[in-house]
C-alpha cells in the first residue's frame, strides 16, 4: 500500500476532546474519528487493527471450542421484561418503536436472545455448548468517555453456555477464563483476572479481566505477595480485630457550629478520621429508608449494599428527607436515637470504642459513643470499599490500588434467564431443569485502547506485531529522486514477497514529517532509505519500540526486518 493512495490523515495537535492517551493517540495517529458523542468511524488504519483483534478473539473461542452465530441487534423489549433486566439497565437500553407500535431495544448484550434462542434444545446430551458473536452492541451511555473506552455503540465478542449441571458450568468457565488468557496475551495487553461482582448480569461468580492503565475508568487492587486481584467493588474487606485496652467514656455532646464534614470534625475535635462514625441515610425503592454507618476513613460500597438491601434501587437521601427523618440538617445525623430507619454498620464501624457521630441535632456531635452501649445495628456487614491501608483478604500481605481499563469480563449466571425464558433440558432422570450458564464478553475495541494505554511513549503509538495494521512502514525521504523511490518500490516488493504487510510512505512531504509520522502511527518496524542510502547504498532499519537502529544491504533486508519484529513481539 502507498501512503500517498491511503486514507490516514494524521494530526500534530492533540483533539480537544481527548480525555485519554488512547483517544488523543487514535484521533491524532488515523484511526478513528468522531462522529457524535459516544459513536466513532474507524478509518482503515483503525479497521484493520481491529479486524486483527477480532481474529485472535475469533481463533482462540474456536480452539476452546464454541461455535459462532449471529443474532439480530434489535430485540423485543418484551424479553426483557421477561427477565426484569429492562428496569435494571433503565435508560441505558436504547429504545425504539417500530411501525406497528411494538417495542424493541437496540442490544446491549444478548443474554435473554441467546436463551430464547437455544430453547429448542430438549437433552442434556446435546449440551454442553457453548456459541458466540462479534457484533456490534449499543448502550446510551450518560457519559461517554475516554474515545472508544466507553462509547455508546461499540465491537465486542459476546458468548454463552449451556451445561446441565454446576459442574459442567464449572468447566465451560475455565475453558473461556484460560481463552481469555490467551486472547490478551496474543494481542499484548497485560491484564489482572480480578474477583468482580456479577451486577446486572445476575448470577453469583464473575471475574474482569483488567488492562492497568492510567486512563482506565475502574480501580483494582492487587496484592503482591499472593497475586489476589480484585474490582474495588467486590474486593472483600475483613472484619478487624475488636480493639483492646480502651473502656468506654461517657457519652457527651460537643457543640460543632458549622462543621459538617469529616474533615472538618476531625480537625475541630481534634480526633483522627478513624474515630468518626458516618451516617448516611438513603431511600429505597419500594421499601424503608436505612441508615448506613462507617468509619469516617472508609467509605460506603453501593454494590455491597446492594446485596445486602437486595435491589439496586436505592438512593442517597435528599436534604429534605434527611432533616425529617433525623431531626437536623446535612452534616449532623448520626445512630443514637435515630428512628424509624434500619442501622445497617460496616464490620469497621461497629469497633470503634468512644467515637464521634452526628447529634441527629444541629451543629452538634456526640462524643464517645459505643456501639451496642448507645445503638444497636440491625445487622452488620461489609459494607465498605477496600482502601491500600488494608491487609489482603487471601494472605493478609500489602494490597496496591490499581487504575485499570476492563477488557473482558466472565460470568457464572446459573439459571437465571434459562428459568424465567423457559429454556430447560431433560436430566437421565427424566426430570426436567433450567439450563445452567454462563456469558463472557470482551470489547474489541477495548482492546485497541489497552494496547495503545500500555505502548506508547511521547511520540506516539508503539504497535505489537500481532495487531499492527502494517508490519513495516517504508520512508521514502526523498521521493523525487527516481532512485530513491525506485529503491522504496524494490523494498515493498521483497517485503511483500515474503508475507509481509508494508506501507511505503512515497507522499510529498518533508523527511521529518515523514519521520514522525512513521513514529505517530507506531508500526513496528521501520525501514528509511534516506542518507544512508543516498552515500553507502544501505537502508536504515528501526525498532520503533526502543528506537535501535542497524543497517542492511537490500538483499538482507527480509532478514534484518524479520531480526526487528522478532524483539518487537517480546514484551514492552
Amino acid at each position: 500500500m502507498r501512503w500517498s493512495q491511503y486514507f490516514l490523515p494524521t494530526l500534530r495537535e492533540d483533539p480537544k476532546d481527548a480525555e485519554s492517551v488512547s483517544h488523543r493517540l487514535m484521533v491524532r495517529a488515523g484511526l478513528i474519528r468522531r462522529l457524535g458523542s459516544g459513536a466513532y468511524s474507524y478509518l482503515p488504519f483503525g479497521l484493520a487493527a481491529l479486524q486483527k483483534a477480532a481474529a485472535i478473539v475469533r481463533e482462540e473461542m474456536n480452539r476452546a471450542g464454541a461455535q459462532e452465530l449471529l443474532m439480530p441487534a434489535l430485540q423485543p423489549l418484551e424479553l426483557w421484561k421477561a427477565t426484569g433486566r429492562d428496569k435494571v439497565l433503565g435508560e441505558v437500553l436504547l429504545r425504539v418503536k417500530d411501525r406497528t407500535g411494538k417495542e424493541q431495544v437496540l442490544g446491549p448484550t444478548h443474554e435473554e436472545v441467546v436463551t430464547d434462542l437455544v430453547k429448542e434444545l430438549q437433552s442434556h446430551k446435546q449440551l454442553p455448548l457453548t456459541v458466540y458473536q462479534i457484533q456490534t452492541k449499543f448502550r446510551d451511555e450518560p457519559r461517554p468517555r475516554g474515545g472508544v473506552i466507553r462509547s455508546k455503540e461499540f465491537l465486542m465478542k459476546d458468548a454463552y453456555s449451556f451445561d446441565a449441571d454446576a459442574e459442567g458450568l464449572a468447566r465451560s468457565y475455565q475453558a473461556m477464563y484460560d481463552a481469555y488468557q490467551r486472547i490478551f496475551r496474543r494481542c499484548g495487553v497485560q491484564v489482572l483476572a480480578c474477583e468482580a461482582d456479577p451486577g446486572a448480569m445476575g448470577g453469583d461468580v464473575s471475574h474482569e479481566f483488567m488492562a492497568p492503565a492510567p486512563s482506565g475508568e475502574d480501580r483494582v487492587v492487587r496484592c503482591g505477595g499472593c497475586g489476589y486481584a480484585a474490582n474495588l467493588e467486590a474486593a472483600k474487606c475483613p472484619a478487624p480485630p475488636a480493639p483492646a485496652g480502651e473502656s468506654p467514656k461517657p457519652l457527651e455532646t460537643a457543640m460543632t457550629p458549622g462543621q459538617h464534614t469529616v474533615e472538618q470534625v476531625s480537625r475541630f475535635l481534634k480526633v483522627p478520621p478513624a474515630r468518626l462514625i458516618k451516617t448516611l441515610l438513603y431511600e429505597v425503592e419500594g421499601g424503608d429508608p436505612v441508615a448506613v454507618l462507617v468509619r469516617g476513613d472508609h467509605e460506603v460500597n453501593e454494590t455491597k449494599l446492594a446485596r445486602v438491601l437486595g435491589t439496586p434501587r436505592f438512593r442517597l437521601a435528599a436534604p429534605a428527607t434527611i432533616e425529617r427523618l433525623s431531626g437536623a440538617p446535612v452534616g449532623f445525623t448520626g445512630p443514637v436515637g435515630l428512628k424509624g430507619v434500619r442501622l445497617l454498620a460496616d464490620h469497621a464501624a461497629v469497633q470503634v470504642a468512644n467515637a464521634v457521630t452526628g447529634a441527629n441535632r444541629a451543629e452538634a456531635h456526640h462524643v464517645n459513643v459505643n456501639p451496642d452501649r448507645d445503638f444497636q445495628a440491625s445487622q452488620t456487614a461489609d459494607l465498605r470499599l477496600i482502601t491500600p491501608e488494608d491487609s489482603c483478604p487471601s494472605c493478609r500481605g500489602r494490597l496496591e490500588l490499581v487504575t485499570a481499563i476492563e477488557a473482558g469480563h466472565v460470568f457464572k449466571l446459573g439459571t437465571k434467564y434459562s428459568q424465567a425464558l423457559g429454556a430447560t433440558v431433560q436430566l437421565p432422570s427424566g426430570q426436567s431443569q433450567p439450563m445452567v450458564m454462563g456469558c463472557y464478553g470482551i470489547g474489541i475495541n477495548r482492546i485497541l485502547a489497552a494496547v495503545i494505554e500500555q505502548r506508547h511513549d511521547k511520540d506516539g503509538i508503539i504497535w505489537p506485531p500481532a495487531l499492527a495494521p502494517f508490519q513495516v512502514v517504508i520512508s521514502v525521504l526523498e521521493p523525487g529522486s527516481p532512485e530513491a523511490a525506485r529503491a522504496g518500490e524494490e523494498a515493498q516488493a521483497a517485503l511483500s514477497a515474503a508475507g509481509l504487510e508494508t506501507l511505503l510512505d512515497d507522499r510529498e512531504q518533508s523527511p521529518g514529517s515523514k519521520l514522525k509520522d512513521a513514529d505517530l502511527v507506531g508500526i513496528p518496524v521501520q525501514v528509511v532509505i534516506g542518507k544512508v542510502w543516498k552515500s553507502e547504498r544501505q537502508l536504515e532499519l528501526v525498532l520503533r519500540a526502543t528506537k535501535e537502529k542497524s543497517r542492511a544491504a537490500p538483499e538482507a533486508l527480509v532478514e534484518g526486518v524479520h531480526k526487528l519484529l522478532d524483539k518487537a513481539k517480546l514484551p514492552q
